[in-house]
């Protein structure tokens, strides 16, 4: 198991109890997917992709998006994964890695194969602001989980009740805005060329003062092309 348990509150949502009408499904997959993240990811970074899940799941029915819960729970437990040593390759962006190991996973429990494609595009870009929002909601609403949870671009969007009860369920660190911005900078500071071109180039320079960020236009003007 990852560091630490479960609340009770969680225990009783995964039971069947809910959220705001939002409640983990009772289904053998998802029961898989939980006890694969659980052993797999840190406490930090389990219940941050529990919360995402829960407050995707509350932005689609606020959107009026009819959405897969299943895939959302998919999507979302995994979008991070790729962050552990366990899941993280040489040279590919997070966020990839963590959409190959939900892939893999997916095939081994026999999910259709265009199924297993909205979670992978749901993970892959989860860090690629403005567009999500237009796709399928599996990948819409992981991005919307996500820029809650840690951005708080819609905080006000919830209520303080419904807020409460997923924090409760599962707990932030009392420092989780700098235990966030770590847990990234831990899974991602071996490869810091595939941070180019989105938002989490931003962790490693917050982290590493000297640090040269690619730029698109130098990557234009030193091309082989002679004009």
């Amino acid at each position: 198991m990852a560091n630490g348990k479960k609340s009770k509150v969680a225990d009783a949502i995964f039971a069947g109890g809910g959220i705001g009408g939002v409640s983990i499904p009772d289904s053998a997959l998802c029961g898989a997917i939980t006890e694969f993240v659980r052993d797999t990811a840190t406490e930090l970074l389990f219940n941050h992709s529990s919360r995402v899940y829960f407050f995707g799941a509350l932005a689609g029915q606020k959107r009026g998006l009819t959405v897969n819960r299943e895939l959302l729970y998919a999507a979302t437990m995994f979008h991070d994964v790729g962050l552990m040593p366990s899941h993280s390759s040489a040279d590919l962006r997070f966020e990839v890695d963590g959409a190959n190991a939900a892939r893999d996973f997916l095939r081994g429990h026999n999910v259709d194969p265009s199924d297993i494609e909205k979670v992978w595009a749901g993970i892959a870009l989860h860090t690629t602001p403005g567009v999500p929002e237009f796709m399928h909601p599996v990948i819409a609403l992981t991005t919307a989980g996500v820029e809650m949870d840690v951005l708080g671009l819609t905080y006000d969007q919830y209520a303080d009740d419904i807020r409460e009860a997923v924090v409760s369920a599962f707990p932030r660190t009392t420092k989780f805005k700098e235990d966030i911005i770590q847990a990234f900078y831990e899974g991602i500071k071996h490869k810091p060329g595939t941070t180019f071109g989105n938002v989490k180039a931003d962790v490693i320079a917050d982290k590493e003062p000297h640090f040269h960020r690619g730029n698109f236009c130098s990557v234009i003007r030193c091309s082989g092309w002679n004009g």
